[in-house]
């Protein structure tokens, strides 16, 4: 039995999936203040020209430079192994393979993107970059990114994730990135938020407000913002995951999988293991695709789809997304790359059509699923990445229970070995379930109410 399935370099991927060459229904475009769907040269003040093709392209393929895939050659391909010893914990007749995205040398998924948007940047002549960061994954990956291609690079980490991850600053400190907490003194946006809440935990909302008022305030037009999230450049570049993924598969003989499992906050890491599958599906291939959230923070699960800003402070294009009102601020719950207010369109608009079905699981339960992941596998896991350990547990059981042999493939976005914070307040019962309640919904809908509707398009295939 093969628990490591490894590609040659010579193998990995020289081109990114776009499936927004391929959805049955079209996406909703984003919209500006007025109303009207914007321009690319609307975001330009945001964004390199060269990511803001990427963003609204339609074409299926687009080619890796060549100077990328160098960089992405220190640690992609990235192996896809089986979890045979969480398979016999269970006593299950289901095949559990998991992508391994740990092994980057910030230790997630989030540098597949970071080391092309820092490449793009430095091409258009850019020479800082802003940027926001939930638990710190990303403000580390693009610390890493910029430190290798010759950027400045500025985060504002969520104050909770701040003050629980220390290490993570560290980590953006040894390459190099110059990390705050948020919100800060240091914008218009971040001084608005501490007047009405000194106390406040931060969100990702109010951080990106944060960076992107640093970035298009520049005098001198050589900073630009980067997210690392949400936006569709950015499945774009996690395709890579998949793609890797369906060769290593067909390497062992797999097959098409059963189920396609990833946590979701902003929905890269879900979207780069399960895009290249969603495809499959359209095409008639009978897949179960489940993006995994927090019921702390159930975008998918319970929020509306609607338009709403990305960001706290209104800064951003109206996005046609699930969303929880951008002025929401979740609980600090400690899976704090899952804490987002929205969901990337893409993500959502496969939702709207039924080609994936969201699930929402408490953190304890997912706490639990770590723990019992440590005890067999070996591996601690992010925290985010519990989520979606907890709904392949949930789905190893069904298996069992139903006596059918199911493929089962997760994305294993990243390792733990700077959350344990996290771990700790679960082992000493400090951690406690929280869903979110209804009445916040009912917030939701007064927060949205006066942006265009956004209309639920699908083809009623699924």
């Amino acid at each position: 039995m093969d628990r490591k399935i490894l590609l040659k370099e010579s193998d990995i991927p020289r081109q990114w999936y776009n499936i927004a060459a391929d959805l049955p229904t079209p996406m909703l475009p984003p919209l500006g203040p007025d109303g009207n769907p914007i321009t690319p040269e609307m975001l330009a003040p945001v964004f390199p020209m060269n990511l803001i093709e990427q963003e609204v392209s339609s074409e299926r393929w687009i080619d890796i430079p060549d100077e990328v895939l160098d960089i992405l050659y220190r640690w992609r391909p990235a192996p896809l192994r089986r979890a045979t010893y969480l398979e016999k914990y269970l006593d299950t007749p289901a095949k559990i393979y998991y992508k391994d995205e740990s092994t980057s040398p910030p230790g997630s998924h989030k540098p597949n993107t970071a080391v092309p948007q820092a490449w793009y940047n430095k091409q258009f002549g850019i020479e800082r970059i802003t940027t926001e960061t939930g638990a710190g994954q990303w403000g580390s990956a693009l610390s890493f990114a910029c430190n290798l291609i010759g950027l400045e690079c500025k985060v504002f980490m969520v104050r909770i994730s701040f003050d629980q991850k220390p290490f993570r600053k560290l980590m953006m400190q040894v390459w190099n990135g110059n990390c705050v907490a948020s919100p800060s003194n240091e914008t218009n946006a971040g001084r608005t938020i501490l007047e009405e809440m000194p106390d406040t935990p931060g969100s990702l909302g109010i951080a990106i407000s944060e960076a992107i008022e640093q970035a298009v305030t520049d005098p001198t037009g050589k900073t630009r913002y980067s997210l690392g999230s949400v936006l569709n450049h950015v499945m774009l570049h996690q395709s890579i995951i998949g793609l890797e993924a369906k060769k290593q598969l067909e390497m062992v003989g797999a097959g098409t999988p059963d189920i396609i499992i990833g946590c979701a906050g902003g929905g890269s890491n879900f979207a780069g293991l399960a895009f290249p599958f969603t495809l499959d599906k359209i095409n008639g291939a009978d897949i179960e695709i489940i993006p995994v959230e927090p019921t702390a923070c159930p975008t998918l699960t319970k929020a509306p789809f609607a338009y709403d800003f990305g960001d706290t402070a209104c800064t951003t294009p109206l996005l046609p997304m699930h969303s929880l009102g951008h002025r929401f601020v979740p609980a600090p719950i400690h899976a704090g790359g899952l804490r987002y207010h929205g969901m990337a369109p893409l993500v959502s608009q496969c939702v709207v059509e039924g080609l994936h079905t969201p699930r929402a699981i408490d953190q304890v339960e997912c706490y639990e699923a770590a723990m019992t992941w440590s005890k067999t596998e070996g591996t601690i896991c992010a925290p985010e990445t519990s989520h979606a350990i907890a709904a392949v547990i949930q789905e190893a059981k069904k298996a069992k229970e139903e006596g059918k042999e199911k493929t089962i493939i997760f994305n294993y976005s990243g390792h733990g070995l700077m959350d344990l914070t996290g771990y700790d307040a679960y082992l000493t019962g400090k951690l406690t379930k929280y869903a979110l309640p209804d009445k916040e919904i009912e917030k939701t809908e007064a927060c949205l109410k006066d942006y265009p509707q956004a209309e639920m398009r699908k083809s009623g295939k699924w």
